[in-house]
């Protein structure tokens, strides 16, 4: 028997569904949603340009799915858990890492976005 085929709207639901799921379960989102409205506000603030903007989407949204990533790969891990495993402990620290290393970058983003307009304010 072929496997029956979903429809677009039953894969949005489907990602959406493990889109809330993350940002309910995962305690890390209550630092970086603040964040990225802070950064949104302080770009909207500054008035930055449209390739900035971009850059600051890209920053929010790189960090976003890393935690989203993290928490898929927390997730198989609690479900295959059978006690404990080196593999399974270095699948969840490479996750960790991604999501840290989309961390400092968009942080590097954001200091190359908004010290140009800042500075002036301050020195």
């Amino acid at each position: 028997m072929a496997p029956q085929r979903r429809t677009w709207l039953s894969k949005f639901a489907d990602a959406f569904r493990g889109l809330f799921l993350a940002v309910r379960t995962e305690s890390s989102f209550a630092a970086h949603l603040p964040a990225a409205a802070a950064a949104v506000a302080l770009a909207a603030l500054l008035r930055v340009s449209a390739l900035e903007w971009c850059l600051v989407a890209l920053a929010i949204g790189g960090v976003v799915a890393a935690e989203v990533f993290n928490t898929a790969v927390e997730s198989l891990a609690r479900a295959l858990d059978s006690g404990p495993d080196p593999r399974i402990r270095d699948a969840l620290d490479a996750a960790s890492g991604a999501v840290l290393v989309t961390v400092l970058t968009a942080i590097v983003v954001g200091l190359v976005v908004f010290i140009p307009r800042l500075a002036p304010l301050f020195w």
